[in-house]
């Protein structure tokens, strides 16, 4: 008989198994989160508000959470001193920060960094050996990794090209737990209505009109893409990219 093993629904796959998700209390990571626990993981989220992150945790049913400002290594250790082992660690959290280069505070250029190559390198070595051994690592990164413009994204979206040389890079290293990386474009999310202000709307109806989908993408969307990676044992070195066409517009 063939080997019909990679027909295996998610939620086999993930069933009982430990989901670790940074960004997990709105948003993307909201969305994967509910997923997870819906295909029967036990999901820890981690956020950087206190109150905000036990709100979220105790509504959706989650197993567990922490707080931790993911810029701050020394914040990051007492986050994670009681968290078990791992088998799915997914590192979302994240500020969209944008600015242009003469204009910006150069602390605020490093947090752009701190916040998503340097806050999973710390992440990762916290947790060290309490990753499973055939884990599987998320990492998030952007359209603007690919398209960045002239509207001060420059430093953003070179740290979401690090993010994803970073990827590759540790799926090579950290073998054979899987490295992976989801390149959301416009999904619509309480961040990207923060960092677009008042100017969403027309902001939107513009976009609509130049994306092959013809729409923004969801939060669910997003994070189905997310537990796609998590479910695929054979997907590792990857970026993939959810943004309606966006990456194919000029």
């Amino acid at each position: 008989m063939d080997d019909l093993s990679f027909a295996t629904a998610p939620s086999a796959k993930l069933n009982g198994k430990h989901v670790l998700i940074f960004g997990g209390t709105s948003g993307i990571g909201l969305a994967t989160a509910r997923q997870a626990k819906a295909a029967g993981a036990v999901v820890t989220v981690v956020g950087s508000d206190p109150a905000r992150t036990q709100k979220a945790a105790t509504e959706h049913g989650f197993s567990d959470w922490r707080a931790a400002d993911i810029a701050d290594p020394d914040a990051i250790g007492p986050a994670l001193s009681s968290i078990g082992t791992v088998d799915h660690l997914v590192l979302l959290a994240g500020s969209f920060i944008v600015g242009t280069l003469y204009d910006t505070d150069i602390a605020l250029f490093r947090r752009a960094f701190d916040e998503r190559l340097w806050a999973a390198v710390h992440i990762l070595r916290t947790l060290g050996d309490r990753l499973a051994a055939d884990a599987s690592i998320t990492f998030v990164s952007g359209v603007a990794a690919d398209r960045p413009s002239g509207n001060g994204t420059a430093i953003i979206a070179a740290a979401s090209k690090a993010v994803e040389t970073l990827g590759r890079g540790l799926a090579q290293e950290l073998a054979p737990r899987r490295v992976n990386t989801i390149s959301p474009g416009p999904i619509d999310t309480p961040m990207l209505s923060k960092a677009l202000g008042e100017g969403r709307d027309a902001f939107v109806a513009g976009l609509k009109k130049q994306l092959p989908a013809g729409r923004l993408g969801t939060a669910d969307e997003a994070g189905n893409a997310i537990i796609f990676l998590m479910s695929n044992g054979f997907m590792t070195g990857a970026t993939i990219n959810i943004d309606g066409g966006m990456i194919l517009t000029s």
